[in-house]
Formats: C-alpha cells, structure tokens, sequence
C-alpha cells in the first residue's frame, strides 16, 4: 500500500496540484460504462459487455488493496484517535478545485481517490450492477452470490424492503428489471453473477419482488403498496433465516428520504423493514407485527415523517419500541449512523470505518448499494442533498471520526467512503472534500 502520510504541517494549505503521481505508476483506464446491446445472441459463448463487467470487477478488486479499515492485527496497533481539523479549503483556488487534463485521463479523482471509490452509474440500475460485481466479482464460482433480487425500476419501497436479503445466510444482492424486459445493464450482470440458488436460499437463484421480466424461474413476492410489500419480502425473510429477527425498523411510506438509511441497515443485520405512513399504522404492518410482539422496533424518522400516534399504535402491539430520528433527511442518517441501542445501530463515533455517499433524493440507490454495507468495510449510508456541496453536518461527521496516528501510520485505522452516482449526482470537488475528511492525519510532533 502506498504511503498517504503528508510531509506537512495538518494545516498546511498545498495546492492540489502538488500531489504528483509518480510518473512509474500504472495508468488505469478510465471507467467505461456499459454499452447496450443489440442483436446479441446469448450463450457461453457470446461476449457481450461481460468482459467489461469482469474488468470493472477486477478493478474494484485492485482499487480495494489501496484501502481497509485497519493496518494490522498486532499488539502494536494504535487505538483509534480523531486527528485534528484540517482548515477548510480554499473556495477562491479554482486549480486545486478543478482537475488536471491528465487525472481526468486516468479516471481520478472522478472514479477514486486513495479514500473513495464511485460506482459512478447514472441510474440505480448502473449502479446496482456496480455494486453487485464490486462484492461480488464473480471471476470464479466461489465469488459468486447463490441469488439476486429483483425490483422495479420504480418501486424505491419495494427496494429498501428487499435490502434484508443481502443479509447473511442469503447474500442476495438487488438488481432493477422491468415488467417488460430485462434492462441491459441488469441482463449483463445477471450474466457475471450466474446465480444457481443454494439452500440458504430455498434453491431459488432469483428473488423477484412483483411481476418483472427475468431469465428462467424465480422466487415470486407479491408487490403492491408498500406496507404490503414489505410484510411479504419480511416473510420470506423468516422463511429463509429459519429464525425471529432481534429487532424491526419501521419506515415512511411516504417520505423515502427518511426511509433509505434502513437499506444499509437491514442488509448488514437481517432486521426486516416494514412500513407505515404519517399519521397511519397500515394493516399489513400491524399482521407482521403481531408475528413478533416481543422483538424491539425502532421507527426511523421523526413525527413529520411517522407521527407519535403512529408510535403509540405500534406500541400496542409491541410494546418496546424506539424513535431514532434527525430533523431533516442528512440529520436522520447521521442520527442513525451514530445511534446505539445493545445490539441495534451501527455505533459509528470513532475512526476506521466505512461509509456510502449518496444523494437523499434518489431512494432507489439506498437500495443499491446496500451490499456495500454488509461486507467489506460494513458502512452506514449517509445522504448528500446537493450535487456541488457536502451539508455542514456531514462535514461535521467525518471530522469527529477522522483518523489520526502518532507514530505509525500503517498500525492506524483508516476510513473509506464509497460515493454513488456520477458527477451529476454528487461532482467530483464534492467527493475531493470527502476524501480530504477521511485522510489520515497524523497526531503532534511523533518522532
């Protein structure tokens, strides 16, 4: 792993374009995007875009050796220290701000930095594929998923509720189709991953949540409204655990930028998502509900998103239940990403960690990215609400876990941030300042 130490004060402003990449350093590609297909026949032997599906896969592995959440296992290890602030960017450097023509050719900052990685699709479904094939490269069987979800392009609840099933045992990553077709991007996925079903997953190797197109047999979950839906996907989640869940997070129904931080949740332990809307605990809830009066439910999001008569409602049924909540969408997800109850919440308020990025106005990416949280790094998702500009809050965040050492650096606990969606949905000068949060730092004069 290259060193990332800066030979500098912490406060020291260096323009950007100091930073020189050795000039004996591979030249990666840049990220192609995957190219639509026409008149392809299918078969083991017809290319299509797989190879560049293998590609993107190998280069999520490569990219994955520059990162990890510690330097190592000894007795040596540093414990985990927040460095101090870095001072803020200067907004007036529009060098340091803009990329060179020759790390625009090399696909950096735009697809990494030494802190992040972009799955950079512009679309859920793009993105969905990304993240399959980055936990799931599929270069052999062994890295293969046994199943895969699929949702509708549109049905953002249906999603969110299907992220429980990329929890361990069934590890189903979730890919979009349509009613009509298989969306291309999805169709070449679903040919990398080649899911064969296993026991863990009833040997069904897809999972569709309502009627979509997909290749050969699947799973079937009936999909309509989302409290509906989302009691179904719960069901067969009991079915294929073999086992009660700890705990139920309920969501909006009707503010999904309140809903997406249980994606990553319900992927990282198996809690199953229902949901319910305003001012109204739906009939389906409170039916799934009852099948576990005594597990503890948390509901996500404050009164204006599921009101205290909603709470007291569910409480009837279940009587330990709990509120986490922000006041806005990027507050819930910071509330979250720092709430602990026992074993419920992610705890996230020290460094050597992993996030993911995404905008608060896309639900379906919540989805999409929540295998990114049940492996690797194991991250809590935090929201952006602007393409240009990280909110103060979020800023505030990664400077409270920002990693420090003091003398060794490669005994340090390091975090990585993954950032969904392409340059229209959080730009490069966005994900620059995260990665500048999330650097190492070291920690007084050392020696």
């Amino acid at each position: 792993m290259r060193g990332v130490i800066p030979k500098r004060p912490i406060n020291a402003d260096v323009p950007a374009e100091e930073r020189k990449v050795e000039k004996e350093a591979p030249k990666p590609k840049p990220e192609a995007k995957p190219q639509k297909t026409s008149g392809d026949q299918g078969g083991p032997g017809a290319p299509k875009a797989l190879a560049a599906l293998v590609v993107l896969a190998l280069v999520f592995i490569a990219i994955a050796v520059v990162w990890g959440t510690s330097g190592g296992e000894d007795g040596g290890s540093e414990a985990p220290a927040p460095a101090p602030a870095p001072a803020p960017a200067n907004k007036g450097d529009e060098k340091a701000a803009s990329p060179s023509q020759t790390t625009e050719a090399l696909g950096y900052p735009g697809f990494a930095t030494n802190n992040t990685t972009r799955i950079g699709g512009s679309d859920p479904a793009s993105n969905a594929a990304g993240a399959a094939l980055a936990v799931f490269p599929s270069t052999t069987p062994d890295q293969r998923p046994d199943a895969v979800t699929l949702v509708g392009e549109d049905d953002w609840a249906g999603a969110i509720a299907a992220a429980v099933l990329i929890a361990p045992p069934v590890q189903a990553p979730i890919l979009f189709s349509a009613p009509d077709e298989v969306p291309d991007v999805t169709e070449e996925a679903l040919e990398a991953l080649d899911p064969q079903g296993s026991p863990a997953t009833g040997k069904a190797p897809l999972f569709s949540i309502g009627k979509l197109a997909y290749p050969g047999k699947a799973a079937v979950v009936d999909s309509g409204e989302p409290a509906a839906t989302a009691a179904g996907i719960a069901a067969l989640r009991d079915r294929l655990f073999g086992k009660p869940p700890k705990h139920i997070v309920i969501a909006s129904s009707s503010r999904p930028d309140f809903a997406m931080p249980a994606a990553a949740w319900a992927a990282r332990s198996g809690d199953p998502i229902l949901y319910a809307a305003t001012n109204d605990l739906p009939a389906a809830t409170a039916t799934a509900l009852k099948q576990h009066p005594k597990v503890p439910v948390y509901v996500l999001g404050p009164s204006s998103a599921i009101s205290s008569k909603v709470v007291r409602e569910i409480a009837k049924i279940a009587p330990r239940v709990k509120r986490v909540s922000g006041e806005d969408p990027v507050a819930n997800a910071l509330a979250f990403a720092r709430y602990s109850d026992g074993s419920f919440g992610w705890n996230v308020n020290d460094p050597g960690h992993g996030f993911v990025l995404a905008r608060s106005d896309s639900p379906a990416e919540a989805a999409a990215a929540a295998p990114l949280s049940a492996s690797g790094t194991w991250g809590p998702l935090l929201l952006t609400d602007d393409a240009a500009t990280l909110p103060a809050e979020v800023r505030s965040y990664f400077l409270d876990v920002k990693p420090g050492y003091t003398t060794d650096p490669t005994r340090a606990f390091y975090n990585h941030i993954w950032v969904i969606g392409d340059q229209e949905a959080i730009d490069v000068n966005q994900q620059a300042e995260v990665n500048e949060l999330a650097e190492l730092e070291r920690i007084g004069a050392g020696e």
